[in-house]
């Protein structure tokens, strides 16, 4: 950008100045959570329709030579103490945190990779006039560390298919509860996926209590 350049130097000759590079397409964004809340599309949602088998998992993962699925990839990718990898990409050993509930799990079998988003209400918030190939890449998504997440059975299954106006996670820690609707939120934007009214009322009401929370997203590219 020029500022305030002299007229005289303006007259005497012409300057050309690389033009600044266009920002990505899907560049990615951070703002609060408040701001976030506030981008989310206001819909109604509807589950007609809706079969789980509308969206294809887990795949072969982001490295389809590795032997493991998506799932397995999420896992590897999560833990704190790495597992070991035996044939048919069966993992033994390893340790992972569970931020849902606060807990330690030290085998593979004890946790579920839970889509932040639950694959029903993706399909009632937009997700159903979705190609199946964007519901394969949503239900498969390891290109946000967010969109995927490896809890407990137990939590995953409390869960279920709810938003946050009726699911929370069940760890009594104010942080938690902030990452988890930033994580929520940043997941919907990235997918372009709408909220009811009684939704946003909810991550309003949570936003309020996380001032400092942020949210980073970008829109996926499917």
């Amino acid at each position: 950008m020029i500022k305030n350049v002299p007229r005289g130097l303006a007259a005497a000759a012409l300057v050309v100045l690389p033009l600044a590079a266009a920002p990505p397409v899907h560049a990615a964004e951070t703002v609060d959570l408040a701001t976030a809340v506030d981008r989310l599309p206001q819909a109604i949602e509807s589950r007609e329709g809706y079969q789980r088998t509308s969206f294809k998992h887990w795949n072969a993962g982001i490295n389809p030579t590795d032997g493991c699925n998506t799932r397995a990839e999420v896992l590897l990718s999560e833990a704190v103490d790495a597992p070991e990898i035996g044939a048919g990409c069966r993992l033994t050993g390893g340790r992972w945190w569970s931020y849902y509930d606060a807990m330690w799990v030290t085998a593979a079998s004890g946790l579920d990779i839970d889509h932040m988003v639950p694959l029903a209400e993706a399909w009632d918030s937009g997700a159903s006039g979705w190609t199946p190939q964007r519901r394969e890449a949503y239900a498969n998504d390891q290109d946000a560390e967010t969109s995927l997440v490896a809890v407990t059975a137990r939590s995953n299954r409390s869960k279920s298919d709810q938003d946050p106006a009726d699911w929370m996670p069940p760890a009594l820690d104010d942080a938690v509860r902030c990452q988890y609707a930033a994580e929520w939120v940043g997941t919907k934007l990235r997918w372009g996926l709408a909220a009811d009214d009684t939704e946003l009322a909810a991550l309003r009401d949570i936003a309020f209590g996380c001032p400092l929370e942020s949210v980073t997203y970008e829109p996926a590219g499917v």
